[in-house]
């Protein structure tokens, strides 16, 4: 009883066609003439862990987190300037028509 050897490029397009097509395991297993539980194994390798997921969405959090704060500082930034007086203008500059 020989094993029949799959391509990576075959086993990826399987897993494509159940996960991001959504076609049922059992009918692209008939229409490729591979067992569900061969399949099912190729699904496992491509993906992604429970804790790559978190980590994933941790990682994308923490920037957008930081983004926030950027923005958040920039926009304390402006709003103390806005604050300051407008009386720092000398009056000269602010009426050149009266020298």
């Amino acid at each position: 009883m020989s094993t029949r050897r799959y391509p990576p490029e075959f086993k990826e397009e399987a897993a494509r066609q159940i996960v991001e097509r959504g076609h049922p395991v059992p009918g692209v297993a008939a229409r490729l003439g591979v067992s569900a539980r061969r399949l099912y194994k190729w699904l496992k390798a491509v993906m992604p862990t429970k804790d790559e997921k978190q980590s994933a969405e941790l990682v994308k959090a923490k920037s957008e987190i930081l983004r926030l704060h950027l923005q958040m500082s920039r926009l304390e930034e402006e709003r103390d300037l806005l604050k300051k007086p407008h009386h720092t203008l000398s009056r000269r500059s602010r009426y050149p028509e009266r020298q």
